[in-house]
């Protein structure tokens, strides 16, 4: 069984009686409680992503003014790791002038992300820039912000993926967004699950395994394997990529 998980507690009884029935349990993109799975495919770094999340608003409004985040769900494992360490990136002196103002949730809901959006433009006039960790969030901001006033005054970022933001890149309301390669996270899962029902693998730090195409992976700190660092996309090279 492999699972993403929206809420790591609300999940960990159903997956905890899979494993005691003998079905092995693989957590992939977002966590359950880690006694509830074996391993863990995670698409980064969570500490990754979330640095360098702040690092790109940070180039695009010149480091300095007032930045929101439009989240996904507020029980959201995954998110809320990634914002834990924006907000201790931000905590750095060379982000002492940029200020978060709020975080909102646009509970991975299309509409309601594009009003919190819009909510953000009206509550704080002065925002220089968005982040928004979530590829339903970040494409609604952008349809937003495309028809807006603040069409490139509002900086948008996030994790988004390159056939769904395309268009905002090439017209301009967003620079520059990430995201890792959906398609080899979901392989790489595969993999893990296909090693955990063999026996190779435990969930005990320091194992591998191999994984096709991705080369030999380590099982690391509470079973987390990272797939590897986001891929920036841009107006240079979003049309080198298809998904």
């Amino acid at each position: 069984l492999i699972i993403a998980a929206n809420d790591k507690d609300a999940v960990a009884p159903a997956l905890k009686n899979a494993a005691d029935a003998g079905i092995a349990v693989v957590g992939m993109d977002s966590d359950a409680a880690t006694d509830a799975r074996t391993v863990f495919v995670s698409q980064a770094s969570a500490e990754e992503i979330g640095r360098d999340e702040v690092r790109l608003i940070s180039e695009q409004i010149g480091g300095k003014g007032e930045i929101a985040i439009l989240s996904a769900t507020a029980n959201a494992p995954n998110q809320n790791l990634w914002i834990e360490f924006m907000k201790d990136e931000l905590s750095k002196p060379e982000y002492a002038d940029i200020k978060l103002v709020t975080t909102v949730y646009g509970d991975d809901d299309d509409q309601k992300s594009f009003q919190e959006t819009q909510g953000l433009i009206q509550a704080y006039p002065s925002l220089a820039g968005i982040i928004s960790p979530t590829t339903v969030g970040i494409s609604a901001a952008a349809r937003y912000l495309s028809t807006s006033p603040q069409k490139g005054k509002v900086k948008l970022t996030g994790l988004g993926t390159p056939n769904q933001m395309r268009e905002f890149v090439k017209d301009g309301t967003v620079e520059e967004f990430e995201l890792w390669s959906p398609e080899d996270v979901g392989y790489l899962s595969g993999y893990a699950a296909a090693n955990v029902v063999a026996g190779n693998i435990t969930g005990a730090e320091g194992e591998t395994f191999e994984a096709g195409k991705l080369g030999e992976r380590t099982v690391g700190p509470d079973g987390v394997i990272i797939l590897g660092p986001p891929t920036r996309f841009n107006a240079d090279n979003i049309d080198d990529f298809d998904f």
